[in-house]
């Protein structure tokens, strides 16, 4: 492996989502600090975020009964101190933000609007462009963050390695599609987003959501927990023709009084939990699932034609355009609906500083595990997830006295070792099957003991191998991410949260 290049600087970021750009924000000013982005702005699970951010803000509401929500939803598997940090500092989350100018939407009196969405016994959720949230949010901080002197932009450019030195984390090895490079920093933050292309097209994430971020923590030897928890949005639109990703209808479509119907037209969530279709995201999910084997049909629907399409149109504007332009009318047509893979809950294992078990390795965003979500997450929590704990990494960050050290002890991968194996392609396709039939919403042994074996035998013909091309350590990352998650899954014996156990 030959370096090309090699660059200096205080904190690298990788991720230009919510969490990477909120947590350069936050950064002190005289520290530099360089944001490596794989693709365009318009490419991340923020971008795409269409439900809004949850806080404690509106006059009946407290951090308090807002923790009670989480602690709730996260099935009794939270860190009760990482939700108090959340809640606490959620409010002043939303104050930073409005501060920055990001155009949430507002009532006729000026006061910002709030909504709810399931496991929520509050209305707490704020949003912005009616359900663009994630786009408007990244949008400002995007721009803010160009006009920074200390913040600087790596474009186009593929984590492949965290690079190491006496045990800690001392900079990343990328890939800018001609040449490795080598960043070295006092400090490296991994906000990369989700695992969604574990999964294929079954999933709301965006292509460039593989894992290689825990991948190159992984091998770094940080350590990942709680990622048998995977989160399937219960209602992602169903369309009998693949795509690259699923379009998501969101939570909040139900939280303004949409209601589930199978396929005989029967509102079956009504029978299935208190809070019927705002019961928290597993049960939702489950209940769809059982429905589909029931009947026999791919999807069931979710019916807002109570709703003028006027109404609709202004609250959701890119569900409602998007469902028209496919010839569904929502303020006249059910829509069709079935579950999909949607955030992963679990993640690098971090503390209240969102530092990972390696020393100088941070993560925030759905890359991290901060112990917020438990077994589930409640709606809505994970944007604030990535503005407390982003800035709670950048201020500790800030108060740490590390050097960076002038070279890595080692590079992670030798010379000489070269992948001779099935095409990137392939082997993405035979993670995603594995990953759909074994560790999808409802899981059984045999699966989970037959997946794992098929994930290791590609894992064994790529590790410690130099790879060729960014998809080649594409596939070797989704690769990595659905072994940690098929383990996992097989080692908690017990149904709870987002983690089913039919057997």
């Amino acid at each position: 492996m030959v370096i090309s290049e090699t660059m200096y600087t205080d904190v690298v970021i990788v991720g230009s989502g919510m969490a990477g750009l909120y947590t350069a924000m936050s950064l002190d000013e005289r520290l530099q600090c360089l944001i490596i982005t794989k693709e365009g702005l318009d490419l991340s699970n923020s971008w795409l975020a269409q439900g809004g951010i949850a806080a404690a803000i509106a006059k009946d509401d407290h951090p308090e009964i807002h923790l009670e929500d989480t602690l709730v939803a996260g099935a009794g598997l939270c860190d009760a101190d990482a939700v108090r940090a959340l809640v606490d500092e959620g409010p002043e989350a939303i104050a930073s933000l409005v501060s920055m100018q990001v155009p949430f939407d507002l009532r006729e009196d000026g006061e910002l609007q709030i909504t709810r969405e399931g496991g929520h016994t509050r209305d707490r959720i704020v949003h912005a462009g009616g359900d663009a949230t994630g786009r408007e949010t990244v949008k400002v901080l995007a721009t803010l963050a160009v006009g920074r002197p200390n913040i600087h932009f790596f474009p186009h450019s593929f984590l492949v390695d965290i690079l190491t030195n006496d045990g800690q984390a001392c900079g990343v090895l990328v890939h800018d599609g001609s040449a490795f490079q080598a960043v070295l920093a006092r400090a490296v933050v991994l906000c990369t987003g989700g695992i969604g292309q574990v999964y294929g097209h079954h999933t709301t994430n965006p292509s460039v959501s593989t894992g290689e971020g825990l991948a190159a923590a992984l091998r770094a030897g940080a350590a990942v927990r709680d990622m048998e928890f995977i989160q399937f949005h219960p209602t992602a639109l169903y369309t009998p023709h693949e795509a690259n990703r699923a379009f998501l209808i969101s939570e909040a479509v139900r939280g303004e009084g949409g209601v589930l119907k199978n396929a005989a037209g029967h509102r079956f969530m009504a029978d299935q939990h208190p809070m019927a279709e705002l019961a928290p995201r597993d049960i939702v999910a489950r209940a769809i699932v059982r429905e589909m084997q029931k009947d026999g049909k791919p999807c069931v629907f979710l019916d807002v034609t109570h709703h003028s399409y006027e109404f609709l149109a202004t609250r959701f504007p890119t569900i409602t355009g998007h469902c028209l332009r496919l010839g569904i009318d929502i303020s006249r047509n059910m829509i069709p609906v079935c579950p999909v893979q949607h955030y992963l809950v679990g993640g690098l294992g971090t503390d209240l500083n969102a530092e990972t078990t390696l020393p100088g390795l941070y993560a925030c965003g759905e890359a991290a595990s901060t112990g917020v979500h438990g077994a589930n997450r409640l709606a809505s929590n994970s944007m604030l997830e990535c503005l407390v704990f982003g800035r709670r990494a950048a201020r500790h960050i800030g108060g740490s006295t590390r050097l960076r050290p002038d070279r890595p002890s080692s590079l992670p991968v030798a010379d000489g070792l070269y992948y001779h194996g099935p095409e990137p392609e392939e082997i993405r396709r035979r993670v995603a099957a594995i990953a759909n039939r074994d560790a999808g919403v409802i899981r059984h042994t045999a699966g989970l003991v037959a997946g794992l074996g098929q994930i290791q035998s590609i894992l064994g013909a790529m590790e410690h191998k130099n790879l060729p091309t960014k998809a080649h350590w594409e596939a070797l990352g989704l690769a990595t991410v659905a072994g940690e998650i098929l383990q996992a899954a097989l080692n908690r014996r017990e149904s709870v949260g987002a983690h089913f156990r039919e057997d």
